[in-house]
C-alpha cells in the first residue's frame, strides 16, 4: 500500500474523497500565519523550557556584571601579590617567546604606558606558561597600558566557570533551580570576585579543573549506560557475565585529559587532579561493573580497563602540556634553554630547577597561610590596600578614605560550605535507611574536594596562601547545594516539611546577598569611609 500524499489527512475516514487540491497562485501570502508575539512564542516553547536556559543566563550575566565593572581598577600591578610578575611575564612570552626580565623600574614605566622596555635576558620563573599565555591574550587584543588588558581573560575565565558549574550542579541534581542556586553562590562569593579581578593563574587552575570534572560527570553518565547494557547482554543465557566491555570511545575521559593537562600547564598542583580522577575512573568503573554482576569486576575494571583508561587521560593530557611549552621551545632565548643541545632535556633541566624551588620554598610572609587553616579563614589575603587622608584627593571623610583588594571568601558562603562537606562525610559513611545505596555524588564530590585541599596538607612548612582556595570553592558550592536540597526536602515530604525547608533556604540565600553586598567594596578596590574598611575587620584582627 502506498503512503498517502503529502498534503492528504492520514486519519481521512475511509469513505470520504480527497480533497482537491487547491488553487493556491497568487494567495501564498494569505497562507502564511500572522507573527507571533514573544510571549506567545515563550508560552508554545513553554515555562520549563524557558527556565532551563534564561535562569543560567541571567545567573551568568549577574556574574559577568561584578567581575567586570569597573575591572581596572586599581591601575596599579597589585604587588603584594604575583600580579606584578604574571603580567609582565605574559607580555614578554607574547613579544619573545619567553618569559623576559624587566629593569628595576619597570612597574612605573609600565603603568605610564612605556611596555617595551622589558630586556632580552631570560627570567627564572617557577609555573608552566600557560596561565600567563592566557593573560598575554587579553593584553594582545585591548592593549597592555590598562587593567583591562591584563585582567580580561581571567575576569571572561570567571564569569565562564559560573556557568559551568551551573551545568555541573544541574547534572548532578536534575534540576535547573539547583543549578542556578549552585551558579548564584559562586558568582557573588569573594574568592570568585577578587580572583577574577585580579591577572594571577588561580583563576585559570579552577576553571580547566571544574572543566574536566564537568567532562568526568558526562563520562559517567554515558559509561554506567553502556556497561549495564553489555552485562545485560552477556547475562541472557542464564550465566553471570564474567567480564564487561572494554571501553574505548570515551571522548569525555579525552576531553578531561585535556582539560587536566591544561590545568597542570597553569599550575603543577594539577598533578594531583589528575592523579585523583584518573583513580575515580577506575573505581567508578570497578562499581558499576559490580552493580551490573559481572563476576570478576575487580580485576576487569583495573588490569583491563584501567590501562585503556589511562591511555585516554593521561598521554593527552602530557601532550597539552608539552604544547604549552612552544614559545619556549622553539626560540633560543628562555632560561636554561642552553643547557643541552637536545631541547627536551633542555626543558627537563628547567624543570628540575623549578621542581627544587618550589620544595625549598619557605620564606616567610606576613600572608602566609598553612592549609590546616583554610577551613577556618583565619588569614585571608590582601591584594591592595591604600589610605587617602580626609580632603585629599577628593576624600570626603574625617575618617579618611580606603580601598582594599582583600581575597577573603563570602563568610555566610563559606563556612556554611565547609560545614556541609563535613555533613556530607557523616552521610555517605552512614549506611543510608532503607537498605538504599550510598549517593555517588556525595562521593564525586567529596573526592573533588580532596584532589584540591588534601594534598596541600602534605607540606606544612611551605609558603602558601588561602586565595589558592578558589579551586575548592566551586566544590564547596556543590556540597552545600547537596546539603540545601536535602533542607528543602522531597516530593513526598509533608507540605509543611517542605515549607519550613524552603523557607531556611531562601533565608540562607537573603543572608549570603546581604554578606556579598556588605564585602562587595572590599573586594573590588571601591574607595569607602576608612571606618567602613574598618568595621569589616574590627571582630577579626587577623583578616586585616
Amino acid at each position: 500500500m502506498q503512503p498517502p500524499p503529502v498534503d492528504e489527512p492520514v486519519n481521512r475516514p475511509a469513505d470520504e474523497p480527497a480533497a482537491a487540491p487547491a488553487d493556491t497562485r497568487g494567495t501564498a501570502l494569505l497562507d502564511v500565519p500572522p507573527r507571533r508575539t514573544i510571549p506567545e512564542r515563550i508560552a508554545a516553547v513553554g515555562p520549563a523550557r524557558v527556565w532551563r536556559w534564561l535562569g543560567p543566563a541571567l545567573v551568568t550575566a549577574l556574574a559577568a556584571v561584578l567581575r567586570l565593572v569597573n575591572l581596572q581598577h586599581p591601575h596599579t600591578l597589585m604587588n603584594h601579590f604575583d600580579e606584578t610578575y604574571y603580567v609582565k611575564d605574559a607580555w614578554t612570552l607574547w613579544n619573545l617567546g619567553y618569559e623576559g626580565r624587566w629593569p628595576d623600574n619597570a612597574n612605573d614605566l609600565f603603568l605610564g604606558g612605556d611596555v617595551n622596555v622589558f630586556l632580552t635576558d631570560p627570567a627564572f620563573v617557577v609555573h608552566p606558561p600557560l596561565g600567563k599565555w592566557l593573560i598575554g591574550v587579553g593584553m594582545w587584543a585591548l592593549g597592555p597600558e590598562t587593567g583591562w588588558g591584563w585582567r580580561i581573560t581571567t575576569a571572561l575565565v570567571g564569569v565562564a566557570a559560573v556557568l559551568v558549574l551551573i551545568l555541573v550542579a544541574r547534572r548532578l541534581t536534575g534540576s535547573t533551580f539547583w543549578g542556578c542556586v549552585a551558579g548564584f553562590l559562586l558568582a557573588i562569593d569573594g574568592l570568585g570576585i577578587v580572583l577574577s579581578r585580579v591577572a594571577l593563574l588561580d583563576n585559570f587552575l579552577a576553571f580547566f579543573v571544574l572543566l574536566a570534572f564537568w567532562f568526568l560527570l558526562l563520562d559517567r553518565d554515558r559509561t554506567m549506560t553502556r556497561i549495564a547494557q553489555v552485562a545485560l547482554a552477556r547475562s541472557q543465557g542464564g550465566r553471570e557475565p564474567a567480564w564487561g566491555p572494554v571501553l574505548w570511545n570515551r571522548p569525555w575521559v579525552i576531553a578531561a585529559g585535556a582539560a587536566l593537562g591544561a590545568a597542570c600547564a597553569v599550575k603543577w598542583s594539577g598533578l594531583w587532579v589528575l592523579a585523583a580522577f584518573g583513580i575515580y575512573l577506575v573505581v567508578s568503573d570497578a562499581l558499576a561493573r559490580r552493580r551490573a554482576g559481572i563476576a570478576y569486576w575487580p580485576t576487569d575494571a583495573v588490569a583491563r580497563q584501567g590501562p585503556v583508561t589511562f591511555v585516554l587521560l593521561v598521554p593527552v593530557a602530557a601532550l597539552v602540556y608539552l604544547a604549552s611549552w612552544t614559545g619556549w621551545l622553539v626560540t633560543d632565548g628562555g632560561y636554561d634553554r642552553q643547557s643541552d643541545p637536545n631541547p627536551l632535556v633542555a626543558l627537563w633541566n628547567y624543570h628540575v630547577a623549578m621542581y627544587n624551588f618550589h620544595v625549598d620554598l619557605s620564606t616567610p610572609h606576613s600572608y602566609a597561610s598553612p592549609a590546616w587553616q583554610w577551613p577556618l579563614m583565619l588569614r585571608p589575603t590582601s591584594m591592595f590596600w591604600a589610605k587617602t587622608d580626609y580632603g585629599v584627593d577628593g576624600c570626603g571623610w574625617q575618617s579618611g578614605c580606603a580601598q582594599a583588594v582583600s581575597s577573603i571568601a563570602n563568610p555566610a558562603i563559606w563556612y556554611p560550605a565547609v560545614a556541609a562537606t563535613i555533613a556530607l562525610i557523616v552521610l555517605f559513611v552512614l549506611r543510608p535507611r532503607g537498605g538504599r545505596a550510598r549517593d555517588w555524588r556525595f562521593a564525586i564530590v567529596l573526592m573533588a574536594i580532596a584532589a584540591t585541599y588534601v594534598p596541600w596538607l602534605l607540606y606544612p612548612e611551605r609558603t602558601i596562601f588561602q586565595f589558592y582556595t578558589v579551586v575548592m570553592v566551586p566544590f564547596l558550592i556543590l556540597a552545600l547545594v547537596l546539603v540545601l536540597r536535602l533542607v528543602a526536602g522531597r516530593a513526598d515530604d509533608t507540605f509543611l516539611r517542605r515549607a519550613n525547608g524552603q523557607g531556611v533556604v531562601a533565608v540562607f540565600l537573603v543572608i549570603a546577598i546581604g554578606f556579598a553586598v556588605f564585602w562587595y567594596p572590599l573586594w573590588t578596590g571601591m574607595e569607602v569611609p576608612y571606618d567602613f574598611w574598618y568595621l569589616h575587620t574590627a571582630r577579626v584582627s587577623s583578616w586585616i
